[in-house]
């Protein structure tokens, strides 16, 4: 399998190091929904989608909570994770497949409150109809590798 680039991971530290910042809150610290500070997702993710993190730092081997803005007809190709990701839908639906290619025809709808669990390596990807919000706990640091290494986003010019 491809290693994971230390450019995202030193990427979404930064962006996670900038949240967490900006939230100025503790690690065990409440907060409510209108309270999370969002930003752009790291360039990892496709152009468009907003990241706020609840708990931990993406950067370290710690359990971390994000939540992730996607907007209508937003996807994610196929990639791969070194932890297991657990995801629940929170607003709108996403649809989630498992394999090596993005396939419309191979998708599982998921609307409020659908949950999957994606072990680790296990290849997945995502797509949206509407605008989705995600809450996703996994083990970090947090690191995406494409199944296609040559549709990366961090790629794209």
């Amino acid at each position: 399998m491809p290693v994971p680039r230390l450019t995202a991971l030193t990427l979404l530290s930064l962006t996670a190091g900038a949240a967490l910042l900006s939230l100025g809150l503790a690690a065990t610290a409440p907060v409510n929904a209108d309270a999370l500070k969002w930003g752009d997702a790291p360039p990892f993710l496709p152009p468009g989608a907003q990241l706020a993190v609840l708990d931990g730092d993406p950067s370290k081997a710690v359990r971390i909570t994000l939540r992730l803005k996607m907007p209508a007809g937003y996807q994610i190709l196929a990639h791969w994770h070194p932890t297991q990701e657990d995801v629940t839908v929170l607003s709108g639906s996403v649809y989630v497949g498992m394999g090596d290619v993005l396939a419309k025809t191979g998708g599982t709808l998921l609307k409020p409150g659908g949950f999957v669990a994606l072990g680790a390596r296990m290849n997945h990807y995502a797509w949206t109809d509407e605008a989705t919000e995600l809450q996703i706990h996994m083990d970090g640091p947090f690191e995406i590798t494409y199944v296609d290494a040559a549709l990366d986003p961090r790629d794209k010019k």
